[in-house]
């Protein structure tokens, strides 16, 4: 396959592999490189820039292809060494780094010294016009149906999709809601030039996810994810659990406030659950195409039915409709 989206990254096949807090690790992200898409992984997985360092060449170890390092800049990251982790991006010649939570412009200018392309991962369309003015290389737009952070707007993919592939000249990049060589294919047809995908991946053998949480993934349907922390303005979509609900009804109290929400969802507390396998014990960000999964392949058979049923899709039952 050839997009503006595979020429910008140097891969195969415009698919993207999101950088996962905890889970996007060196072999995650090898095995989607190696297969022919872009694996991504987690600087704030790491505690500090040498071992980000450490989880580059780990990786290398395990892939000559390119893959990518993700930089998250939430607020609530304050502390962390992103210009640690900047620095070693850099010096290791990392070719793609994919920005979101917050504004990439601090960095951006020793990201292209080193020849490092950005992603940047936006929720509207007026913050990827932001991006793009900034001079990232491509958007990561992602719709209503992703897991972790959507936004406050609640537009879906279907309609913010082809909005900001009208607006933006850089390439666009579709997340949210997409699961199969289906959404694949509608993404290119709505104008993007390749796909992010995040609990997809999440949901493969070479995840380190808790097997335990897995299988309860892979059971759920597209109805079993919520919203936390949407009353603070800090909307996380997550997997429906009983500390979800406990959650939920902690913020519907009117004296509650979002620090007082935090114990119950922050990233602490579902990356220890996520190792230990204890399911129904934290706020798991999962994405609504959970429901469309029910399967755990490894990142090389997914990509190859990715591949191959893309292909079918639009040579024979698009063609067909003609």
């Amino acid at each position: 396959m050839k997009t503006r989206a595979t020429e910008l990254l140097g891969v195969a096949l415009p698919i993207v592999q999101s950088g996962m807090r905890w889970v996007s690790r060196a072999e995650l992200a090898a095995a989607v490189s190696n297969a022919g898409g872009l694996g991504v992984i987690s600087a704030h997985t790491q505690p500090d820039a040498e071992a980000l360092r450490r989880e580059i060449q780990r990786t290398r170890s395990l892939t000559s292809k390119p893959f990518g390092v993700n930089l998250t800049l939430l607020a609530a990251n304050a502390g962390v060494d992103i210009e640690g982790f900047v620095r070693v991006v850099g010096e290791e010649r990392i070719p793609v780094v994919e920005t979101a939570g917050g504004s990439p412009a601090k960095y951006l200018d020793a990201l292209k010294k080193s020849g490092t392309k950005v992603m940047h991962k936006a929720t509207s369309v007026k913050h990827a016009l932001k991006a793009q003015s900034l001079g990232v290389d491509a958007v990561i737009i992602d719709g209503y149906e992703c897991a972790g952070h959507p936004g406050q707007d609640d537009v879906p993919g279907l309609v913010l999709i082809p909005a900001a592939a009208k607006a933006l000249s850089i390439p666009v990049l579709a997340a949210g809601g997409i699961a199969d060589a289906r959404g694949l294919v509608a993404a290119l047809a709505l104008g993007a030039e390749g796909v992010c995908m995040g609990t997809r991946f999440l949901l493969t053998r070479e995840s380190p996810l808790h097997d335990a949480i897995k299988a309860r993934m892979v059971a759920a349907r597209e109805t079993d994810t919520t919203l936390v922390g949407r009353r603070f303005g800090d909307s996380i979509r997550v997997m429906r659990n009983a500390r979800v609900e406990e959650a939920l009804k902690l913020e519907a109290a009117e004296t509650t406030t979002h620090h007082d929400l935090l114990p119950l969802i922050g990233a602490g507390r579902w990356m220890e659950a996520m190792a230990s396998g204890a399911a129904d014990d934290a706020a798991f960000p999962l994405g609504q195409c959970v429901g469309l999964i029910d399967d755990l392949p490894s990142c090389a058979e997914l990509i190859a039915t990715f591949e191959r049923e893309a292909r079918a899709l639009i040579q024979q039952r698009l063609a067909s409709v003609f």
